[in-house]
């Protein structure tokens, strides 16, 4: 015992949270307490708490006689590989994690820090949703939240894990943030839940269909990632930190790379296959060309048709974009387009190079596509890429093909330098698709159809299905073998290192949302 009995007292009962009994309910159910996730997310020993003796001031159903220190919350400040950030963590001991006009004004405190200090925000949710004892009062803290999220945006990086339940209301911040982890079978998210959904629709739905881990991460999007336990969510957002900046006016943290920069690899003369319909797995070109182990893919379960993720080149830090040939032949949907979208736009709020590995014969086709919007949401993709300032550098693989071309990073667009390999298939439109509409009448009239198809598509394909024009326009740079990759991409990055461009003057653009 210290000389402040008090002091100590109060400390033991924040510690305690709701109590020996429901902290160990919570570890029997295999998760870790707020308290816990913290030590496992920060920096031994950095932890900085915040507001620890903070109470509710509710007098409504007895909650006067239910003061607990630090109300749920557990609010500070420590850091990540000796780097600062503000963190906060739901503990579900205590009320069932609920939110009160008080614990949302320690979260709004440290938001509020990590502005003026220029340092991310890392929410762990674990909440049973607003506190219903406190009525509106609750609903003006989520609302006070909800401001400070959406001007954090593209000033600070802003990371939520989704540790247990996150219902209502409640998902709307994580919502606003720029990525979001799941843990499978423990956490979830959902506007309205499986009972009410019951009552107003009769649908029977589990918790999880509606808003499990896998349900965000493969079918809705909106989670970003899936761990498999809390331990495992934690050092994942340790590991997605290490690509970013601690806000908009710094540069993504250089890492010192062992990998060799003129390293060459000839086995990527034989990723692309000589069939143009043949599919392939891009990742076979990102991997062997970011520095060795870097490849850190996001969204990896959803429109798996873009592959988008960060790496490194040369140490540097970069934001990967890639068409993927192995799922619906690379082709650009509504899905594909809001994803990627949304990993161009982070990037370039956050000073992070992009690069696009380009393989597209189009956007996809369908009644389901064009009556769910694709010209709007393929634009988004198209805006992001055209408004992005960050230094650009795009690789065409194979396929090229229509506005699809356009909008993966053309030359048209801003991007600053644009490879292309030499099987690279820049067109309107495949071969096969242009002869059909500029020999209709030919082919219409002709005894031997196959053949002359045969043939007209063979000479489309050696006039127009190939990089040489679009390089003797300057749309493309250079020409490069598939082995050259890694040593062009890293010397144009360098060259860009010092890149300034700008956006005319305006207060925000109007992105067809």
């Amino acid at each position: 015992m210290s000389k402040f009995p008090r002091l100590d007292d109060l400390n033991k009962r924040a510690e305690e949270g709701g109590g020996p009994e429901r902290l160990q309910k919570q570890q029997a159910e295999g998760k870790m307490t707020a308290r816990e996730r913290i030590e496992c997310l920060l920096d031994a020993g950095t932890f900085q708490e915040i507001d620890r003796f903070v109470t509710h001031r509710c007098t409504d159903f007895g909650m006067e006689k239910q003061l607990i220190p630090g109300d749920g919350f557990v609010t500070g400040y420590g850091q990540i590989d000796g780097r600062l950030v503000y963190v906060f963590a739901q503990d579900f001991t205590v009320f069932g994690g609920s939110l009160s006009v008080t614990n949302a004004a320690k979260i709004c405190k440290i938001m509020d820090l990590a502005m003026k200090n220029g340092a991310p925000v890392i929410g762990l949710n674990d909440s049973g949703g607003a506190r219903i004892q406190e009525g509106v009062d609750s609903l003006g803290g989520y609302a006070d939240i909800f401001l400070r999220n959406t001007l954090a945006s593209g000033v600070v990086p802003q990371i939520s894990a989704i540790m247990g339940p996150c219902a209502g209301g409640a998902v709307y911040s994580p919502a606003i943030t720029d990525f979001i982890l799941m843990v499978q079978d423990k956490s979830y998210m959902f506007v309205t839940g499986p009972d009410v959904i019951k009552t107003v629709t009769h649908e029977n739905v589990t918790k999880e269909e509606l808003g499990g881990a896998h349900t965000h991460n493969a079918v809705s999007g909106v989670a970003h990632f899936a761990a498999e336990d809390d331990r495992d969510c934690l050092q994942l957002i340790r590991r997605l930190f290490s690509y970013l900046p601690s806000n908009n006016l710094e540069d993504p943290p250089y890492v010192d790379s062992k990998d060799p920069e003129n390293r060459m690899e000839p086995e990527l003369d034989d990723v692309v296959p000589p069939n143009p319909n043949q599919p392939y797995d891009i990742r076979r070109i990102i991997t062997q060309v970011v520095d060795r182990g870097s490849f850190f893919e996001v969204h990896r379960d959803y429109a798996q048709n873009i592959v988008v993720g960060f790496a490194r080149l040369a140490g540097l830090s970069v934001g990967i974009v890639a068409n993927q040939p192995d799922h619906l032949a690379g082709t650009l949907d509504i899905n594909a387009s809001v994803k990627g979208a949304r990993f161009v736009r982070f990037c370039d709020a956050f000073n992070i190079p992009l690069i696009t590995f380009e393989d597209v014969p189009g956007f996809l086709p369908g009644t389901q596509q064009e009556l769910g919007g694709i010209i709007k949401h393929g634009a988004k993709l198209l805006y992001a890429f055209a408004e992005a300032t960050v230094p650009k550098i795009t690789v065409i693989t194979r396929k090229a093909y229509g506005g699809a071309y356009c909008v993966m990073a053309s030359k048209h667009i801003r991007t600053d330098i644009n490879f292309a390999y030499p099987m690279a298939e820049i067109a309107v439109m495949g071969p096969e698709g242009a002869v059909n509409i500029i020999y209709r009448r030919e082919l219409a009239a002709a005894e031997d159809v196959p053949t002359l198809r045969a043939e007209k598509t063979d000479e489309f394909r050696q006039k127009f299905a190939n990089p040489y024009i679009a390089a003797s326009r300057g749309f493309v740079d250079e020409v490069i073998e598939p082995r050259q990759t890694r040593p062009k991409l890293i010397a144009a990055l360098k060259m860009l290192q010092n890149k300034k461009d700008t956006n005319p003057p305006k207060k925000h653009g109007n992105i067809p949302l």
